[in-house]
Parts: C-alpha cells; sequence; structure tokens
C-alpha cells in the first residue's frame, strides 16, 4: 500500500530557464550499448509492478530514473537493490510528485507532495540553478547522505552527482526535511506548496519513515523536461535529443 505524504523538494544549480512541455517521449527504451534491451526489459517489469500504483508516475520519467540507477550501480556509487525515489517537476507542488520505488521488495513505497524552491516558480517550478543563496531547485542525480536532527529536526543530507547541475548540494546545505508548508493542508488553502530556499521539504506525516528508507546512499532522481539538463547529463545520455 502507498503512504502518501507530502514532501518539498529543492536544489540549485547554473540558471537557466525551463520550458514547460508536454514531454516528447515515444515509448522507445534506450538500448544498451551492447545492443541488448537490459534497460527496458527491467524498466517494463518494474512497470508491470508499479505502474498502476500512481497514475502521475510516468514510465518516460521512470525509465530516465533507472537508467542513472543503473549507472550508479555500475560505477560503485549505491548497491543493487537501493531505494530510488524520483521527483518530476513537470508537475505542480498541488500534485503527489514525489515516488519511493523499494527495489527489494519491487513495491512503490511512498507517493508524496514536495515543493520547490522560492525562486523557481509559483505552483510550476521554471527555473533551476546550482548556485549558492539562488533558492531555487536542482535536477539531476544524487546521492543520499546521513542523518542529522538540525532546526527542522531529522533531515538527510544530499550529494549532487552531476557537475556543474547539482554538485553543489552540500555547500549549500541542501538537506530533505519536514515543513508545515510541505502539508496538504497548505495546497488546500493557497492552490499550492509553500517553497523552500532550495531543500526538499516534506510533510510531517511518515517524513522519518522516508528518511530512514532512503537514507545512506541511495539514489534520488529530480526530472523535468528541461532540454539543457538532458544534453548536460552524464546519466541520461540516451535522453539527450528529446
Amino acid at each position: 500500500m502507498i503512504k502518501i505524504i507530502a514532501f518539498t523538494i529543492f536544489i540549485v544549480f547554473p540558471v537557466f530557464a525551463i520550458e514547460m512541455q508536454p514531454s516528447l517521449f515515444v515509448n522507445t527504451i534506450p538500448m544498451e550499448k551492447d545492443g541488448t534491451m537490459a534497460i527496458g526489459e527491467n524498466v517494463e517489469n518494474l512497470w508491470e509492478k508499479v505502474g498502476d500504483k500512481h497514475p502521475l508516475l510516468k514510465k518516460e520519467v521512470l525509465t530516465m530514473a533507472y537508467e542513472g540507477y543503473s549507472k550508479m550501480i555500475d560505477e560503485g556509487l549505491i548497491e543493487e537493490g537501493k531505494p530510488l525515489t524520483i521527483i518530476d517537476f513537470d508537475l505542480p507542488s498541488s500534485e503527489q510528485r514525489l515516488w519511493v520505488i523499494d527495489f527489494d521488495n519491487q513495491t512503490l513505497e511512498y507517493a508524496s507532495l514536495v515543493a520547490h524552491g522560492r525562486n523557481s516558480g509559483g505552483l510550476h517550478a521554471e527555473k533551476f540553478s546550482n548556485i549558492p543563496e539562488s533558492y531555487m531547485s536542482s535536477l539531476g542525480f544524487y546521492l543520499t547522505g546521513e542523518t542529522y536532527v538540525g532546526k527542522h529536526g531529522k533531515s538527510l543530507r544530499l550529494d549532487g552527482m552531476e557537475k556543474g547541475i547539482n554538485d553543489n548540494a552540500r555547500a549549500r546545505a541542501i538537506v530533505i526535511h519536514a515543513a508545515d508548508y510541505a502539508e496538504n493542508s497548505f495546497v488546500k488553502r493557497h492552490g499550492r506548496l509553500g517553497r523552500s530556499l532550495g531543500c526538499p521539504a516534506l510533510p510531517s506525516d511518515n517524513f522519518e519513515a522516508i528518511i530512514e528508507l532512503i537514507k545512506e546512499k541511495s539514489c534520488l532522481f529530480v526530472h523535468a523536461s528541461e532540454p539543457q539538463y538532458r544534453r548536460q547529463s552524464v546519466f541520461i545520455k540516451e535522453w539527450a535529443s528529446s
């Protein structure tokens, strides 16, 4: 059963505006360099188990996330079977746009609201940055780090894995934590979530359980249909021309 919560994410990288547009994905699955369809086959198998669990999770986003997740395993950054967390900033902050997939059990464990950065936009995230004090979110692949207790309570540090895109995350103190502006009650009052200074802020319900599941070297992928990111990313090369 999916545990529904609200979650805010914010991260920042060199500023470039997003063209908010429908996905250009055409149900083609990127092939491995040796010509096999390993990634595609694995995504198809995973999609059969989690694809109908939450209607807003798009297959193309799952495919990109899995491609980067697999590369992180190949490079020894994470262990096989670690959870995969996906955030899709193509969706408005009023919608659940964060998902945590448990690979050991092949289940969708959480679906959640997640806020974006103050200067990334209002209802939608439209701009992203890696620059300190830009108060924008950053796209790309992250490695989750250690937990600590700060002013927001239990929090989870993040390390950006993409140079020039999100690699300032730790220096900017971009962490996952809970916040009152990430609650569904805030959406009911304002039509959108509140916004952070760049951190992924979660609703108070179950945020500790999510942190416990994804802490200590698991993969987080923050997505938006941003052509410049796709050209720059070393994790999703198959999507560079999309």
